[in-house]
Protein backbone atom coordinates (compact mmCIF):
# COMPACT_ATOMS: atom_id res chain seq x y z
CA UNK A 1 0.00 0.00 0.00
CA UNK A 2 1.39 3.41 -1.01
CA UNK A 3 2.30 5.66 1.89
CA UNK A 4 0.27 8.88 2.07
CA UNK A 5 2.35 12.03 2.50
CA UNK A 6 1.25 15.65 2.72
CA UNK A 7 3.05 18.98 2.95
CA UNK A 8 1.77 22.50 3.50
CA UNK A 9 3.67 25.75 4.05
CA UNK A 10 2.15 28.60 6.05
CA UNK A 11 2.71 32.25 5.17
CA UNK A 12 4.76 32.79 8.36
CA UNK A 13 7.42 30.27 7.28
CA UNK A 14 6.17 27.25 9.22
CA UNK A 15 5.97 23.96 7.30
CA UNK A 16 3.52 21.16 8.05
CA UNK A 17 4.46 17.65 6.91
CA UNK A 18 2.41 14.55 7.56
CA UNK A 19 2.01 10.86 6.87
CA UNK A 20 -1.43 9.31 7.11
CA UNK A 21 -1.37 5.76 8.53
CA UNK A 22 -4.84 4.26 8.51
CA UNK A 23 -3.83 1.00 10.19
CA UNK A 24 -3.26 2.65 13.59
CA UNK A 25 -5.52 4.47 16.05
CA UNK A 26 -2.96 6.95 17.35
CA UNK A 27 -1.45 10.11 15.95
CA UNK A 28 1.72 11.90 16.98
CA UNK A 29 2.67 15.50 16.36
CA UNK A 30 6.28 16.67 16.60
CA UNK A 31 7.09 20.37 16.56
CA UNK A 32 10.73 21.08 15.64
CA UNK A 33 11.54 24.70 16.47
CA UNK A 34 14.95 26.10 15.40
CA UNK A 35 15.85 26.96 18.99
CA UNK A 36 18.22 24.12 19.89
CA UNK A 37 21.24 24.06 22.16
CA UNK A 38 23.59 25.46 19.50
CA UNK A 39 21.58 28.69 19.58
CA UNK A 40 22.03 29.14 23.31
CA UNK A 41 24.52 31.95 23.96
CA UNK A 42 27.71 30.57 25.51
CA UNK A 43 26.96 32.25 28.83
CA UNK A 44 23.40 30.88 28.76
CA UNK A 45 24.14 27.27 27.76
CA UNK A 46 21.22 25.16 28.93
CA UNK A 47 18.63 27.85 28.20
CA UNK A 48 16.76 25.69 25.68
CA UNK A 49 16.65 22.79 28.14
CA UNK A 50 15.18 24.92 30.95
CA UNK A 51 12.84 26.56 28.45
CA UNK A 52 11.48 23.19 27.30
CA UNK A 53 10.09 22.67 30.81
CA UNK A 54 9.04 26.27 31.38
CA UNK A 55 6.81 26.35 28.28
CA UNK A 56 4.50 23.83 29.95
CA UNK A 57 4.08 25.79 33.17
CA UNK A 58 0.95 27.56 31.93
CA UNK A 59 -0.12 28.88 28.54
CA UNK A 60 -3.04 30.83 27.12
CA UNK A 61 -5.98 30.75 29.53
CA UNK A 62 -4.64 27.78 31.49
CA UNK A 63 -2.28 27.81 34.45
CA UNK A 64 0.28 25.06 34.90
CA UNK A 65 -2.11 22.60 36.55
CA UNK A 66 -4.93 23.29 34.10
CA UNK A 67 -2.59 22.87 31.13
CA UNK A 68 -1.39 19.47 32.29
CA UNK A 69 -4.92 18.39 33.19
CA UNK A 70 -6.11 19.35 29.71
CA UNK A 71 -3.40 17.26 28.07
CA UNK A 72 -4.04 14.34 30.43
CA UNK A 73 -7.76 14.41 29.71
CA UNK A 74 -6.97 13.95 26.02
CA UNK A 75 -4.66 11.02 26.73
CA UNK A 76 -1.75 13.05 25.43
CA UNK A 77 1.69 11.63 26.21
CA UNK A 78 3.97 14.58 25.68
CA UNK A 79 7.73 14.67 25.57
CA UNK A 80 10.15 17.55 25.21
CA UNK A 81 13.80 17.32 24.18
CA UNK A 82 16.59 19.56 23.01
CA UNK A 83 18.89 18.73 20.12
CA UNK A 84 21.73 20.75 18.68
CA UNK A 85 19.57 22.43 16.07
CA UNK A 86 16.02 22.09 17.38
CA UNK A 87 13.78 22.24 20.40
CA UNK A 88 11.40 19.30 19.96
CA UNK A 89 7.88 19.18 21.38
CA UNK A 90 6.17 15.83 20.83
CA UNK A 91 2.58 14.84 21.58
CA UNK A 92 1.14 11.34 21.08
CA UNK A 93 -2.58 10.56 21.53
CA UNK A 94 -5.53 8.93 19.85
CA UNK A 95 -6.04 10.33 16.38
CA UNK A 96 -9.49 11.62 17.25
CA UNK A 97 -7.94 13.93 19.87
CA UNK A 98 -5.23 15.41 17.65
CA UNK A 99 -7.21 18.54 16.75
CA UNK A 100 -7.75 19.42 20.41
CA UNK A 101 -4.07 18.88 21.18
CA UNK A 102 -3.10 21.12 18.24
CA UNK A 103 -5.16 23.92 19.80
CA UNK A 104 -3.39 23.54 23.16
CA UNK A 105 0.07 23.47 21.58
CA UNK A 106 -0.79 26.64 19.71
CA UNK A 107 -1.09 28.32 23.11
CA UNK A 108 2.13 26.71 24.38
CA UNK A 109 4.33 28.12 21.60
CA UNK A 110 2.51 31.46 21.14
CA UNK A 111 1.30 32.34 24.64
CA UNK A 112 3.42 30.63 27.30
CA UNK A 113 3.04 32.33 30.68
CA UNK A 114 6.75 32.14 31.59
CA UNK A 115 5.98 33.43 35.06
CA UNK A 116 8.67 34.01 37.67
CA UNK A 117 6.99 31.68 40.15
CA UNK A 118 7.33 28.62 37.91
CA UNK A 119 10.91 29.21 36.80
CA UNK A 120 13.06 27.71 39.59
CA UNK A 121 11.53 24.20 39.48
CA UNK A 122 12.34 24.07 35.76
CA UNK A 123 15.92 25.13 36.36
CA UNK A 124 16.26 22.54 39.12
CA UNK A 125 15.15 19.76 36.78
CA UNK A 126 18.01 20.56 34.40
CA UNK A 127 20.53 20.81 37.25
CA UNK A 128 19.36 17.40 38.50
CA UNK A 129 19.78 15.96 35.01
CA UNK A 130 23.35 17.31 34.91
CA UNK A 131 24.05 15.72 38.30
CA UNK A 132 22.55 12.48 37.00
CA UNK A 133 25.12 12.29 34.21
CA UNK A 134 27.72 11.45 36.84
CA UNK A 135 25.87 8.18 37.43
CA UNK A 136 25.54 7.47 33.69
CA UNK A 137 29.13 7.18 32.43
CA UNK A 138 28.13 6.15 28.90
CA UNK A 139 25.78 9.13 28.51
CA UNK A 140 28.33 11.54 29.96
CA UNK A 141 31.03 10.16 27.67
CA UNK A 142 28.77 10.45 24.60
CA UNK A 143 27.90 14.05 25.46
CA UNK A 144 31.55 14.99 25.91
CA UNK A 145 32.81 13.33 22.70
CA UNK A 146 30.14 15.10 20.63
CA UNK A 147 31.20 18.41 22.12
CA UNK A 148 34.80 17.64 21.13
CA UNK A 149 33.97 16.29 17.67
CA UNK A 150 31.54 18.85 16.27
CA UNK A 151 32.54 22.46 15.57
CA UNK A 152 31.46 24.60 18.54
CA UNK A 153 28.71 25.26 19.43
CA UNK A 154 27.10 22.44 17.37
CA UNK A 155 28.19 19.70 19.75
CA UNK A 156 27.17 21.49 22.92
CA UNK A 157 25.58 19.38 25.63
CA UNK A 158 21.84 20.21 25.39
CA UNK A 159 21.72 20.42 29.19
CA UNK A 160 24.39 23.11 29.21
CA UNK A 161 26.76 23.47 32.13
CA UNK A 162 25.98 23.82 35.82
CA UNK A 163 27.59 27.24 36.07
CA UNK A 164 25.61 28.68 33.15
CA UNK A 165 22.30 27.10 34.16
CA UNK A 166 22.67 28.42 37.71
CA UNK A 167 23.10 31.96 36.35
CA UNK A 168 19.86 31.88 34.37
CA UNK A 169 17.10 34.16 35.63
CA UNK A 170 13.45 34.38 34.59
CA UNK A 171 14.09 37.63 32.73
CA UNK A 172 17.16 36.35 30.89
CA UNK A 173 15.39 33.17 29.76
CA UNK A 174 12.19 35.01 28.91
CA UNK A 175 14.10 37.31 26.56
CA UNK A 176 15.98 34.37 25.07
CA UNK A 177 12.78 32.46 24.28
CA UNK A 178 11.08 35.52 22.85
CA UNK A 179 14.05 35.94 20.49
CA UNK A 180 14.25 32.29 19.45
CA UNK A 181 10.73 30.85 19.33
CA UNK A 182 9.84 31.52 15.71
CA UNK A 183 7.59 29.95 13.08
CA UNK A 184 10.17 30.68 10.38
CA UNK A 185 11.99 27.38 9.92
CA UNK A 186 9.74 25.48 12.31
CA UNK A 187 8.54 22.09 11.11
CA UNK A 188 5.39 20.43 12.44
CA UNK A 189 5.27 16.74 11.57
CA UNK A 190 2.30 14.45 12.14
CA UNK A 191 2.05 10.70 11.66
CA UNK A 192 -0.87 8.36 12.29
CA UNK A 193 -4.61 8.41 11.92
CA UNK A 194 -6.04 11.84 11.12
CA UNK A 195 -8.00 13.74 8.51
CA UNK A 196 -5.55 15.82 6.45
CA UNK A 197 -7.92 18.70 5.69
CA UNK A 198 -8.88 18.95 9.36
CA UNK A 199 -5.24 18.89 10.46
CA UNK A 200 -4.17 21.51 7.93
CA UNK A 201 -7.00 23.81 8.91
CA UNK A 202 -6.22 23.32 12.60
CA UNK A 203 -2.57 24.20 12.11
CA UNK A 204 -3.52 27.28 10.09
CA UNK A 205 -6.01 28.39 12.73
CA UNK A 206 -3.70 27.87 15.72
CA UNK A 207 -0.26 28.59 14.28
CA UNK A 208 -0.95 30.81 11.27
CA UNK A 209 -0.83 34.02 13.32
CA UNK A 210 2.35 33.00 15.19
CA UNK A 211 4.99 35.69 14.82
CA UNK A 212 8.65 35.69 15.77
CA UNK A 213 12.16 36.76 14.84
CA UNK A 214 13.66 34.79 11.96
CA UNK A 215 16.42 32.47 13.25
CA UNK A 216 19.94 33.70 12.75
CA UNK A 217 22.75 31.61 11.29
CA UNK A 218 24.79 29.87 13.97
CA UNK A 219 28.41 31.01 13.89
CA UNK A 220 30.71 28.03 14.28
CA UNK A 221 34.31 27.69 15.39
CA UNK A 222 36.93 24.98 14.91
CA UNK A 223 37.00 22.02 17.33
CA UNK A 224 39.62 22.64 19.99
CA UNK A 225 40.75 19.20 21.15
CA UNK A 226 41.31 15.98 19.19
CA UNK A 227 42.18 14.00 22.30
CA UNK A 228 41.25 14.48 25.94
CA UNK A 229 41.72 12.51 29.14
CA UNK A 230 39.63 13.16 32.22
CA UNK A 231 41.38 11.71 35.24
CA UNK A 232 38.95 9.96 37.53
CA UNK A 233 39.72 7.32 40.15
CA UNK A 234 37.12 4.76 39.21
CA UNK A 235 36.96 1.01 38.68
CA UNK A 236 35.82 1.62 35.10
CA UNK A 237 37.38 3.33 32.10
CA UNK A 238 35.27 5.00 29.44
CA UNK A 239 36.69 5.22 25.92
CA UNK A 240 35.01 7.20 23.14
CA UNK A 241 36.17 7.58 19.54
CA UNK A 242 34.69 9.53 16.64
CA UNK A 243 35.51 10.24 13.01
CA UNK A 244 33.69 11.98 10.12
CA UNK A 245 30.90 10.21 8.24
CA UNK A 246 28.51 11.01 5.41
CA UNK A 247 25.59 13.29 6.24
CA UNK A 248 22.04 12.27 5.38
CA UNK A 249 22.22 14.38 2.20
CA UNK A 250 25.39 12.66 1.02
CA UNK A 251 25.19 10.03 -1.74
CA UNK A 252 27.29 7.76 0.49
CA UNK A 253 24.84 7.98 3.41
CA UNK A 254 23.43 4.46 3.18
CA UNK A 255 26.87 2.93 2.67
CA UNK A 256 27.98 4.77 5.81
CA UNK A 257 25.09 3.37 7.80
CA UNK A 258 26.03 -0.10 6.57
CA UNK A 259 29.58 0.44 7.85
CA UNK A 260 28.20 1.39 11.25
CA UNK A 261 26.06 -1.76 11.29
CA UNK A 262 29.00 -3.97 10.29
CA UNK A 263 30.84 -2.57 13.28
CA UNK A 264 27.97 -2.73 15.75
CA UNK A 265 24.82 -4.28 14.32
CA UNK A 266 24.21 -7.12 16.73
CA UNK A 267 26.10 -9.99 18.33
CA UNK A 268 27.78 -10.93 15.05
CA UNK A 269 29.21 -7.46 14.46
CA UNK A 270 32.95 -6.92 14.31
CA UNK A 271 33.40 -4.87 17.46
CA UNK A 272 31.25 -7.19 19.56
CA UNK A 273 33.00 -10.34 18.32
CA UNK A 274 36.60 -9.10 18.34
CA UNK A 275 36.61 -6.93 21.45
CA UNK A 276 34.09 -8.60 23.70
CA UNK A 277 33.46 -12.19 22.63
CA UNK A 278 36.98 -13.28 21.70
CA UNK A 279 38.91 -11.34 24.33
CA UNK A 280 36.41 -10.35 27.03
CA UNK A 281 37.90 -6.86 27.18
CA UNK A 282 34.74 -4.82 27.68
CA UNK A 283 31.37 -4.91 29.39
CA UNK A 284 29.95 -2.70 26.65
CA UNK A 285 31.01 -1.64 23.17
CA UNK A 286 28.85 0.04 20.56
CA UNK A 287 29.16 2.16 17.41
CA UNK A 288 26.51 4.76 16.65
CA UNK A 289 25.87 7.08 13.72
CA UNK A 290 24.89 10.69 14.38
CA UNK A 291 24.22 13.50 11.92
CA UNK A 292 23.62 17.21 12.02
CA UNK A 293 22.73 19.24 8.93
CA UNK A 294 26.28 19.68 7.65
CA UNK A 295 28.34 17.33 9.83
CA UNK A 296 28.10 13.67 10.75
CA UNK A 297 30.18 11.08 12.52
CA UNK A 298 30.43 7.49 13.66
CA UNK A 299 30.93 7.32 17.41
CA UNK A 300 32.35 4.28 19.22
CA UNK A 301 31.98 3.80 22.96
CA UNK A 302 33.76 1.14 25.03
CA UNK A 303 33.49 0.55 28.76
CA UNK A 304 36.23 -1.52 30.36
CA UNK A 305 38.55 -1.79 33.38
CA UNK A 306 41.80 0.12 33.96
CA UNK A 307 43.82 -3.08 33.48
CA UNK A 308 42.25 -3.77 30.08
CA UNK A 309 41.87 -0.19 28.83
CA UNK A 310 44.98 0.10 26.64
CA UNK A 311 44.42 -3.31 25.05
CA UNK A 312 40.78 -2.39 24.45
CA UNK A 313 41.83 0.76 22.63
CA UNK A 314 44.44 -1.10 20.57
CA UNK A 315 42.09 -3.90 19.51
CA UNK A 316 39.29 -1.45 18.73
CA UNK A 317 41.59 0.58 16.48
CA UNK A 318 42.67 -2.62 14.73
CA UNK A 319 39.03 -3.54 14.06
CA UNK A 320 38.32 -0.10 12.64
CA UNK A 321 41.38 -0.11 10.39
CA UNK A 322 40.63 -3.63 9.16
CA UNK A 323 37.49 -2.29 7.49
CA UNK A 324 39.74 -1.08 4.68
CA UNK A 325 40.77 -4.69 3.96
CA UNK A 326 37.28 -5.56 2.79
CA UNK A 327 34.00 -7.00 3.97
CA UNK A 328 32.28 -10.32 3.32
CA UNK A 329 28.96 -10.72 1.52
CA UNK A 330 27.33 -12.33 4.56
CA UNK A 331 28.42 -9.38 6.74
CA UNK A 332 26.90 -6.98 4.21
CA UNK A 333 23.65 -8.96 4.11
CA UNK A 334 23.46 -9.10 7.90
CA UNK A 335 24.09 -5.36 8.18
CA UNK A 336 21.33 -4.62 5.66
CA UNK A 337 18.88 -6.81 7.56
CA UNK A 338 19.76 -5.16 10.87
CA UNK A 339 19.38 -1.66 9.44
CA UNK A 340 16.10 -2.38 7.65
CA UNK A 341 14.65 -4.12 10.71
CA UNK A 342 15.42 -1.13 12.89
CA UNK A 343 13.77 1.23 10.40
CA UNK A 344 10.70 -0.95 9.95
CA UNK A 345 10.19 -1.24 13.70
CA UNK A 346 10.65 2.51 13.96
CA UNK A 347 8.04 2.99 11.25
CA UNK A 348 5.49 1.10 13.33
CA UNK A 349 5.66 3.80 16.01
CA UNK A 350 3.82 7.01 15.14
CA UNK A 351 6.10 8.92 17.53
CA UNK A 352 9.26 7.69 15.81
CA UNK A 353 7.69 8.24 12.41
CA UNK A 354 6.75 11.86 13.19
CA UNK A 355 10.31 12.53 14.38
CA UNK A 356 11.66 10.93 11.20
CA UNK A 357 9.41 13.07 8.99
CA UNK A 358 10.59 16.25 10.70
CA UNK A 359 14.20 15.10 10.33
CA UNK A 360 13.76 14.18 6.66
CA UNK A 361 12.25 17.53 5.77
CA UNK A 362 14.93 19.43 7.68
CA UNK A 363 17.85 17.50 6.20
CA UNK A 364 16.53 16.69 2.73
CA UNK A 365 13.63 19.05 2.04
CA UNK A 366 11.49 16.01 1.22
CA UNK A 367 9.90 12.98 2.87
CA UNK A 368 11.18 9.42 2.44
CA UNK A 369 8.88 6.42 2.49
CA UNK A 370 9.96 3.28 4.31
CA UNK A 371 9.86 1.51 0.96
CA UNK A 372 12.28 4.04 -0.53
CA UNK A 373 14.65 3.72 2.42
CA UNK A 374 14.51 -0.08 2.29
CA UNK A 375 15.26 -0.12 -1.44
CA UNK A 376 18.20 2.27 -0.99
CA UNK A 377 19.68 0.05 1.72
CA UNK A 378 19.22 -3.08 -0.39
CA UNK A 379 20.99 -1.41 -3.33
CA UNK A 380 24.25 -0.91 -1.39
CA UNK A 381 27.00 -3.20 -2.73
CA UNK A 382 30.39 -4.21 -1.36
CA UNK A 383 31.97 -1.86 -3.90
CA UNK A 384 29.80 0.99 -2.56
CA UNK A 385 31.00 0.30 0.97
CA UNK A 386 34.64 0.16 -0.07
CA UNK A 387 34.27 3.38 -2.05
CA UNK A 388 32.67 4.98 1.00
CA UNK A 389 35.68 3.96 3.10
CA UNK A 390 37.96 5.67 0.59
CA UNK A 391 36.00 8.91 0.86
CA UNK A 392 35.41 8.61 4.63
CA UNK A 393 38.39 6.61 5.95
CA UNK A 394 38.82 5.82 9.62
CA UNK A 395 41.39 8.50 10.37
CA UNK A 396 41.78 11.83 12.16
CA UNK A 397 39.98 10.31 15.12
CA UNK A 398 38.74 12.29 18.08
CA UNK A 399 39.34 10.42 21.36
CA UNK A 400 38.06 10.88 24.90
CA UNK A 401 39.01 8.72 27.87
CA UNK A 402 37.73 8.90 31.43
CA UNK A 403 39.59 6.90 34.06
CA UNK A 404 42.59 6.70 36.37
CA UNK A 405 45.33 6.85 33.74
CA UNK A 406 45.85 8.39 30.33
CA UNK A 407 46.06 5.95 27.41
CA UNK A 408 48.55 5.97 24.55
CA UNK A 409 46.88 8.00 21.81
CA UNK A 410 49.81 7.78 19.38
CA UNK A 411 48.23 4.61 17.93
CA UNK A 412 45.29 6.60 16.56
CA UNK A 413 45.18 6.58 12.75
Amino acid sequence: MAEKFFTHRLDNGLTLVAQQIDTVSSATMTIAIPAGASRDPTDKAGAAAVGSYWLFRGAGKRNSRELNDALDSLGCQHHESVQSEHLLLSAAQLGKNLSSVVEIYGDIVKQPHLSDGTFNPCKELVLQALDGLEDQPMEKCNAMIREMFYPPPLGRNPLGQKETVKKLTPQLLREHLQNHLSPDGTIIAAAGKFDWDELREGIEANFGNWQGIAPRTVEIDKPKDKTMHVEKQTAQVQIALAWPAATIRDKYYYAGRIVQMILSGGMGSRLFVEVREKRGLVYAIVARYHSLKDYAGIFVYAGTTPQRAQETLTVTIDVLQNLQKGIEQDALSRAKTQLKSALIMQGESTSARADALAGDFYHLGKLRSLEEISAAIEAVSINDVMEYLQVYPVKNLTMLTIGPEKLDSTILP
